[in-house]
């Protein structure tokens, strides 16, 4: 699992993120069906992640997570490492 955001305290696989992110983004696949295929709660929050680059910044920068690690992270985290994979993959 590589550890690409290593502050990231879901400790998330970052090249499956970036997998589900080709998937939606250049492959055009719709979230509903990819969240459907998941195999894990962690796929499908994974997916989630993905799913919220369709929203600007203002959209999401108040959303609390409601996970156990709630208090220490913010949901901008994890956003900003996935586009940055994503803008390397397509450059």
């Amino acid at each position: 699992m590589p550890l690409y955001n290593p502050d990231c305290l879901g400790n998330y696989d970052f090249e499956n993120i970036a997998r589900f992110a080709r998937l939606r983004f250049i492959e055009g696949h719709n979230t509903i069906d990819l969240l459907q295929q998941a195999t894990s709660e962690t796929e499908k929050e994974e997916i989630a992640l993905v799913a919220m680059l369709d929203l600007d910044d203002l959209s999401i920068e108040n959303i609390k997570l409601h996970c156990k690690h709630a208090d220490k992270c913010h949901v901008t985290n994890c956003r900003k490492v996935i586009k940055e994979l994503i803008e390397k993959e397509v450059a």
